[in-house]
């Protein structure tokens, strides 16, 4: 990983989407490195640099290793993030942020961006696309998600029939959506942040699980794109999907949690990876 080449981009504008989530432009030289891949549910790892650091006296080409002669304190904070549009011709890279108050690392640094401010990402990452020979598709997710719903759906051909539902703290918190006459989007209300509701309305008891596994079953081969707070998605609306549904692994295989209550993304990173190591043993279904 660390001899994956670090993007320099830096902001152009941003702005407030809703309370909640902020777009980021970027712009600058990373173009001449990035390279956009076909997939809606393109990330990357956004990697925030301490501005006391002088990068330009880091070892270039700038990788991952560039960073790890810094002390301990100085070292980068990684987060990832999906790419909602990225446009090489007009060298433009969107990213939409979902900003929690004054917690974390990414939403802080959004809310205060300023155009000039660099920014150094890694990739981009994929694994999903919307695939024209499914007769339905299923999208679900919460806020950590949209971007990459927002961008299937814009991906989705006018004659598509599906069903979208997004998470999220209440109306304040839509957006305009581009999607194909026969697809219906459900905006799904938490009531509240998505890190301060209470246990009734999170986890096992996330409005979202309800809603998708109420929803009328359509005819025909479903695809499944279903990301979002991993207890949410992982033990409730996977095991519904893969097991009640019996939605064959080539059609689900992008469900996932992009995060988990109450853990950083360095903590989630070492949680999926025990989920992985279990489930590889056998140990989970």
């Amino acid at each position: 990983m660390g001899a994956r080449p670090v993007h320099t981009f830096h902001v152009v504008r941003s702005e407030h989407l809703t309370p909640h989530l902020v777009r980021v432009m970027l712009g600058g030289s990373g173009f001449g490195t990035f390279v956009p891949n076909e997939f809606t549910d393109s990330y990357v790892k956004l990697i925030f640099v301490d501005p006391e650091v002088d990068v330009t006296g880091l070892p270039h080409p700038l990788t991952l290793d560039s960073f790890a002669s810094l002390p301990a304190d100085k070292q980068p904070a990684i987060r990832t993030m999906t790419v909602r549009r990225a446009d090489p011709v007009n060298r433009e890279l969107v990213i939409d942020i979902v900003v929690h108050g004054e917690h974390g690392v990414a939403g802080p640094w959004a809310s205060a961006a300023e155009p000039g401010q660099p920014l150094y990402l890694m990739g981009p990452s994929g694994a999903y696309a919307p695939d024209p020979a499914a007769d339905w598709h299923l999208l679900a997710g919460d806020e950590s998600a949209l971007p990459a719903i927002a961008a299937a759906l814009e991906a989705l051909p006018p004659n598509a029939i599906g069903k979208a539902f997004i998470e999220i703290a209440g109306p304040e918190d839509e957006i305009t959506l581009t999607a194909p006459e026969s697809v219906h989007v459900k905006w799904v209300y938490r009531g509240g942040r998505a890190d301060l509701v209470g246990e009734d309305r999170a986890g096992d008891h996330a409005p979202l699980i309800e809603a998708v596994t109420t929803t009328q079953w359509l005819p025909g081969q479903v695809q499944v794109f279903i990301h979002g707070e991993a207890q949410a998605v992982m033990h409730n609306l996977r095991p519904y999907i893969r097991k009640q549904r019996a939605v064959d692994a080539q059609w689900a295989s992008s469900i996932s949690g992009y995060w988990r209550r109450g853990r950083t993304e360095e903590m989630f990173r070492q949680w999926k990876k025990e989920l992985a190591e279990a489930e590889a043993a056998g140990a989970v279904d």
